[in-house]
């Protein structure tokens, strides 16, 4: 039986987790792995924390040098968060001869190029399941499940805190900073809730899985980015009344014209699977050629969903030692200059606007529209207060260009008090 020694660095949520998996089913992978996986070595500053878990106060070490240095470690699994101190604690594990295990999507989406560079040099593992989607197994699936296929779309909902919000905002009709409070005091979002409701997480998420997907080099430069923070209730009601729901979603195309990359709120059919992935559950949708459509669909944070993406990790990297996986393609910080990225996007456009409830206003508006190539699908009018209507739009498939000039145009108009929202809509 293979004898296999991991260190934990950070015992957080997500590292405590890490750890009671690793006990609690010890015995298991014996039966099952033939794998002996121990504990060897915990870095953690609150030496309490550790002891609380059952750590034993030998395994507890004072520095990263300590951890290194163990020759009873192959494994170092990272799960402190942040950048700075993670990319320079990863890099002394990789020149040490450690393999890694990291769930820092952060790390990865800007710093892989550099991780996997001296990895390839020390000839270690370099293992990031647990950065994207939780305990979902979306990249191992990208990378030993999807081997047959030219993946062409990956799309889905990455980001558990956005889509609570956004599920909670349709449930209960509620405002966006009264969810987002709620969300704050259940633990769903940080105090500063920023890389979350603005769409970084996704975009980091993006840029790995979308590289992964498409053999060649995103980076979170080459996303297009949008936040939930101007959704609003009333969004999301006329998207339900429509026949939507609303959604942060991460979408990569792999197009003639080339790769699509953007985070952004969008409207999704109710009728689309990805329209009851609900609270913090996420969802991966793929298209490849051979395969069609499949949906990976899980928890996508939480203590035990994440450590099990790094346990799976640590046991990938166990029974494959020696033969490690390396990205097929250039891994830089820069796209390939012969890559080339959709920046003019192409998708159908649910439009709200106030109009003044005035003889010949909506034949002004299709006439602007028209002139720019877009056709309208869908045109509902609601009364609002004396003398305003409400004009929800629903367009073809048309340019994001050809969009906002018709936008900047209505909003010259005098007929027009105000244009409320323009959000892409997705079959």
């Amino acid at each position: 039986m293979k004898k296999v020694g991991v260190a934990i660095l950070g015992l957080g949520v997500v590292g405590g987790g890490t750890y009671k998996i690793l006990t609690d089913n010890k015995e298991y992978f014996k039966s099952t792995q033939n794998l002996d996986i121990t504990v060897e070595s915990v870095l953690e500053l609150n030496k309490e924390r550790a002891l609380s878990l059952g750590v034993p106060e030998s395994a507890i070490a004072s520095s990263i040098a300590e951890v290194v240095s163990n020759p009873n470690v192959d494994i170092v699994v990272e799960v402190i968060g942040g950048v700075k101190v993670a990319r320079d604690f990863v890099l002394q594990a990789i020149s040490s001869g450690k393999s890694v295990v990291t769930s820092n999507k952060e790390l990865v989406a800007k710093y892989c190029h550099e991780l996997e560079a001296a990895a390839k040099k020390m000839n270690v593992g370099l293992y990031f399941e647990a950065s994207c989607v939780g305990g979902v197994p979306i990249i191992r699936t990208l990378i030993d499940g999807m081997q047959a296929n030219k993946i062409t779309v990956l799309k889905g909902i990455v980001n558990g805190t956005t889509n609570y919000i956004l599920t909670k905002m349709s449930q209960d009709g509620a405002d966006y900073q009264d969810v987002l409070k709620e969300a704050q005091k259940l633990g769903y979002a940080e105090a500063n809730p920023t890389a979350d409701v603005e769409g970084f997480d996704s975009t980091y998420k993006l840029s790995i899985l979308s590289s992964l997907a498409f053999n060649k080099k995103v980076t979170i430069d080459n996303i297009h980015r949008e936040g939930i923070t101007g959704i609003t209730k009333e969004d999301i009601a006329y998207a339900k009344k429509s026949g939507f729901a609303i959604k942060l979603l991460a979408i990569a195309k792999n197009g003639p014209q080339g790769i699509e990359v953007r985070v952004n709120p969008t409207l999704v059919p109710l009728s689309n699977p990805l329209a009851t992935v609900n609270d913090s559950f996420n969802a991966v949708f793929l298209t490849g050629d051979s395969v069609d459509d499949i949906m990976l669909y899980g928890r996508g944070a939480g203590a035990l969903p994440t450590g099990s993406a790094i346990v799976s990790d640590v046991i990938y990297a166990a029974k494959h030692a020696g033969d490690y996986y390396y990205a097929p393609f250039k891994n830089s910080d820069t796209a390939e200059k012969t890559t080339k990225f959709v920046t003019d996007f192409s998708s159908k456009y649910f439009i709200r606007m106030r109009l003044k409830n005035i003889v010949g206003v909506l034949s002004k508006l299709t006439s602007v529209f028209s002139k720019n190539g877009i056709n309208l699908t869908y045109v509902k009018q609601n009364a609002m207060e004396e003398g305003v209507v409400e004009l929800i739009l629903i367009t073809d498939i048309s340019s994001e260009s050809s969009i906002n000039k018709s936008i900047e145009k209505i909003k010259t108009f005098d007929e027009v008090n105000s244009v409320e929202s323009v959000l892409r809509v997705e079959d």
